[in-house]
């Protein structure tokens, strides 16, 4: 596929107070500590081994933002309508000038990672910088011992630093992405032959389903989303750009088909992030159902972005990428991928969230697909930041036909297994509740008044047709 170039996102935030100084310690008497990049599953488990010394690793540096409480000012005027400045958005220049760390001090990160044997990739927007070395260069420059781990909830091992990393460098570090791999990334789409269902849910889910998609084994596709949420309404997405987040590729064909099928046509543009996906892989069917989804609901769309990087890639990359694409500009953003495990929460990814918001976009989430979490809320599905979105079961007419009724999709197992399908959501151990969630009784839904409750919105998340995998035809479920 041709592939142009990479680079842009948004945000709303109320971070639990004091989660910054208590994960970023600035550099005073000696090195300074990066306490938020190390998995807090690591101090209670025992090393398999240490990590080879010549085996290389690819990081993400995250610098603080400058005058952020001018910043969350800024994001409250422009989301209150009687402010003056009310949507009186940024340009990704503006917003570099006014709040990202100084020229100065980037350079000075990147010069300390040069002079100490690393190869780096500057980013424009100055928030993130890549550094690559050796593990032996990693021990010896963050001051730790990179060491195994069997994981306590998947069947792997997974490397991690056996303490905060520690930098002799005075610029302060907000965040390190690259040391671990406890969490993994992963597409949130489940296959209906692959998915654990309980009798009764089935059951359930086929009596309340009375109304077909017009797809292939009667699947929800193109016009059967706007007639079952958008009836009568004339806005197509004209004039508009959606950007994808996606790890992993998709078939140029797949997309021909489905427009083919559901009588739509949009340009979907490839922009490769770390050097792209040469070849689709096994979540190829996320992608292709991402451009699918948004081109039916949106069929009247001037282009689909769809940025793709590798899955080892970090989120920072991507996430900076789509906030800082001035070619495109996206003002909406959708993403169905997270990590497969809760770890502490990701501050330079959270601070490109507020630079989307600040530039009018806005970044819509699948919350997931396991029920309710149990033990904490994996990245990015917690974040004030975003707006995350469940997922149900519709009920329609008929191929085509209007909305009857609306469920909570669950396939089965209640959150309490690791077979556990259906949409997920919970409350937050990390990120205060935000201003749109304030003041509702919380008493029937069991939420919480103070934190961060999940997910924000929902729609069908079942029984929906995709093309993928270079000619085979899917109903799938999933956020």
């Amino acid at each position: 596929m041709n592939k142009s170039n990479p680079l842009p996102l948004v945000a709303r935030c109320t971070m639990a107070v004091g989660i910054l100084a208590a994960f970023c310690s600035s550099a005073q008497a000696g090195p300074q500590l990066v306490h938020s990049s190390v998995p807090a599953a690591v101090s209670h488990m025992t090393s398999l081994g240490r990590v080879a010394a010549n085996a290389h690793l690819n990081l993400s540096i995250g610098l603080p933002l400058r005058n952020e409480s001018a910043l969350n000012s800024l994001l409250a005027q422009l989301n209150d309508p009687a402010s003056p400045g009310y949507r009186h958005y940024l340009t990704t220049q503006q917003f570099a000038e006014q709040f990202a760390p100084s020229a100065t001090d980037y350079q000075a990160v990147a010069n300390f990672f040069v002079t100490n044997g690393f190869t780096i990739v500057q980013h424009p927007g100055r928030m993130v910088l890549d550094v690559s070395g050796s593990v032996a260069d990693v021990e010896r420059v963050f001051h730790l011992t990179m060491r195994t781990y069997r994981h306590p909830t998947e069947n792997r091992t997974f490397f991690a630093p056996d303490s905060a990393p520690a930098l002799d460098l005075g610029v302060p570090i907000l965040h390190i992405s690259g040391l671990d791999n406890y969490a993994v990334k992963q597409s949130k789409i489940i296959k209906k032959n692959s998915a654990t269902h309980s009798a009764n849910t089935t059951a359930h889910a086929a009596a309340r389903q009375t109304g077909s998609g017009s797809g292939p084994s009667g699947g929800y596709m193109g016009a059967d989303f706007r007639a079952a949420y958008l009836p009568g309404v004339s806005l197509t997405g004209s004039g508009q750009t959606v950007g994808l987040l996606e790890y992993d590729g998709y078939y140029s064909s797949d997309i021909t088909t489905y427009e083919g099928l559901a009588g739509v046509s949009v340009p979907v543009i490839p922009v490769p992030v770390d050097g792209g996906v040469n070849s689709p892989g096994s979540g190829d069917d996320e992608v292709s159902l991402d451009i699918e989804v948004a081109m039916s609901i949106a069929p009247g769309l001037t282009q689909i972005v769809v940025y793709e990087a590798p899955q080892t890639a970090s989120w920072e990359d991507i996430l900076d990428a789509m906030a800082n694409d001035t070619t495109y500009s996206p003002k909406q953003f959708s993403c169905s991928w997270g990590n497969s495990s809760p770890d502490v929460p990701d501050l330079t990814a959270e601070n490109i969230f507020k630079q989307m918001e600040a530039q009018g976009q806005t970044f819509y989430d699948a919350s997931g697909d396991g029920d309710a979490f149990l033990g904490g809320i994996p990245f990015p599905a917690e974040s004030t930041n975003i707006v995350q979105v469940g997922g149900t079961t519709v009920t329609t007419t008929g191929p085509g036909g209007p909305w009857i009724e609306e469920t909570t999709w669950d396939w089965g197992g209640g959150g309490l297994s690791d077979n556990s399908v259906g949409s997920s959501g919970g409350v937050s151990d990390n990120f205060s509740i935000p201003p749109w969630q304030q003041g509702i009784d919380m008493t029937a839904n069991e939420g919480s008044t103070t934190m961060r409750n999940v997910p924000d919105v929902a729609m069908t998340a079942d029984n929906v047709f995709v093309e993928a995998q270079d000619g085979t035809q899917e109903t799938v479920g999933g956020t």
